[in-house]
């Protein structure tokens, strides 16, 4: 549709409740859709808005009471634009009038145009105008709906808070997450430990036709580092790994156990077992309690720390499940968490690949026992910089899938990752979370994400949740129930200046080539890319 072409004028509407647009003849419902922005010409300030609703509106009510024929062209014809008419509610949000300083930016609305000011659809001057172009900063992820403006967003700013994904299964999460690793490590904004449970951000993905494409580590080279818990998996993929992860008893503690006290159905009373145990037999405290029935003194041993054995018994069904994970052993040499933050401080990032261990007790076990140690050398490095007046460690990104797992309301107060998300980026470090059930993970959590990407979701509370606190939530609810099944979002929060329905941009042969930095050398296989474009 011609950007230039007016759609209507304002008729009616408020501030609060968004504007009523009445279309004229030329244009037709058929061809606008929810979630389209449009500009509005007020006598002294442009507006920048977005369409949330489209209706049909007469202006004599005998009219739907006796319409004319189905066949009848002529007369719906005479009556269209005149009797019968198109109409659109507009929310506005942006005021981007040439009198508003460069440097200030477009405001935020806090007042509407007159009656019959004109609407049009936006011109990408307007997108760009708000979003701005890619630069060293802004990274184009997708075009705004049936637009071909490129919508920019900046990832610098992105990363300064812990943002969220979500969507139900099928809808686009994995590719809209690979699409913004690769940006931020495209723009420099952050390091990332990604906590890949699938195995889609490494060395190779899969696409929304489920064809192979390239992952971060194909793309940024030596930039990204790939750990993996299974080796046997990795090899089987002809996936290079730079580190295999191994765990030892030694390294879990009661902390590690906690989080997973659901998933292991132990007992609140297990739980603290485990901190008694802890504190009477130190780092070997879960070999002791595994060889404790074997001992003659187990029942005076359980007395003296006054855990109960049936306590006791429900601690070590859970400290035998997580024993006989094949990457737990009962001592290792090298310390993974000494090799994530190796390469993390050098500034590369690290992709932690479970293989065949898809299981949730190991990656909520793995995912909360590094971050725990990874968040607090984060802490100890930046207020050491803090009081030295020195640098600060690089911006770390933490992303984590299953979100609901480590963030619900029952342990979101207990775990890193609910720490990590209230305190925004007071030590560096964000989160980037994935779910297809917002509706579980605890409200405060929720209210402390900066930024929300949300493809189609089609349960009410985990619409209210994702919405929750938002200004202009029932209008923004429309346009979300509205969106596609596949490769489409809305984007709004603290990184854009407005919510944004998108399509996410290409990804695949043609595009590598865009994704890749100067100066990196990718390992970009043109032969397989050919065959597989041709496929």
């Amino acid at each position: 549709m011609d950007t230039d072409k007016r759609l209507g004028l304002i008729v009616s509407g408020s501030l609060s409740e968004g504007l009523s647009v009445k279309l004229e003849a030329g244009s037709s419902v058929e061809d606008i859709t929810v979630g389209r922005y449009v500009t509005i010409e007020g006598r002294s300030k442009r507006f920048l808005g977005m369409i949330t609703d489209v209706k049909l509106g007469v202006t004599d009510e005998e009219i739907t009471l006796s319409p004319p024929a189905a066949d009848d062209t002529f007369t719906a014809s005479i009556l269209a634009g005149t009797s019968t008419y198109g109409a659109l509610t507009v929310t506005p949000y942006l005021v981007i009038s040439e009198a508003v300083s460069a440097t200030e930016g477009p405001q935020p609305v806090k007042t509407i145009p007159a009656h019959f000011a004109p609407v049009s659809l936006s011109s990408e001057a307007d997108i760009e105008r708000v979003f701005g172009k890619e630069d060293d900063k802004r990274f184009y992820v997708g075009n705004p709906l049936d637009m071909e403006t490129r919508l920019c967003l900046n990832l610098p700013e992105f990363a300064k808070r812990s943002n969220g994904i979500f969507g139900k299964s099928g809808t686009g999460k994995t590719f809209l997450t690979r699409i913004l690793l690769i940006g931020m490590l495209q723009k420099g904004a952050c390091v990332n430990l990604v906590f890949d449970m699938h195995s889609e951000y490494g060395w190779e993905g899969t696409s929304e036709k489920n064809r192979k494409v390239k992952a971060l580590k194909q793309l940024f080279g030596a930039k990204v580092a790939i750990f993996s818990l299974d080796e046997e998996n990795a090899r089987r993929r002809k996936v290079a790994t730079d580190f295999t992860v191994k765990i030892g008893y030694d390294e879990i503690e009661p902390e590690d156990i906690t989080l997973l006290r659901q998933t292991l159905n132990m007992t609140d009373l297990a739980v603290e077992a485990a901190y008694q145990l802890r504190r009477r037999f130190g780092k070997a405290w879960i070999q002791r309690a595994l060889s404790l029935d074997e001992a003659e003194d187990t029942e005076a041993v359980l007395k003296g720390l006054n855990i109960h054995e049936s306590s006791f018994q429900s601690l070590k069904r859970g400290l035998q499940t997580i024993t006989r994970l094949p990457f737990m052993q009962a001592e290792v040499t090298q310390r993974a968490v000494e090799h994530v933050l190796g390469y993390l401080t050098s500034g590369t990032s690290v992709v932690l690949e479970f293989g065949r261990y898809t299981d949730i007790t190991a990656y909520i076990l793995v995912a909360n026992l590094l971050t725990r140690r990874i968040y607090n050398r984060y802490r100890e490095a930046t207020e050491k910089a803090m009081a030295e007046e020195t640098a600060q460690p690089t911006p770390l990104v933490i992303t984590i899938e299953e979100a609901h797992k480590f963030l619900n309301p029952e342990v979101a107060s207990q775990t890193i990752f609910g720490t990590i998300a209230r305190e925004m980026r007071k030590y560096n470090c964000t989160l980037l979370i994935i779910d297809q059930r917002p509706s579980g993970i605890d409200s405060e959590v929720m209210s402390q994400l900066g930024t929300k990407i949300t493809c189609l979701l089609d349960n009410e509370r985990d619409i209210d949740s994702v919405l929750a606190g938002l200004s202009g939530k029932n209008e923004l609810k429309g346009v979300l129930s509205k969106l596609s099944a596949r490769q489409q979002a809305l984007i709004f929060g603290h990184a854009v200046p407005m919510p944004v329905a998108f399509v996410p941009r290409e990804y695949g042969i043609t595009s590598y080539a865009d994704f890749v930095p100067k100066g990196i050398t990718a390992s970009l296989q043109t032969e397989d890319d050919i065959e597989e474009l041709f496929k």
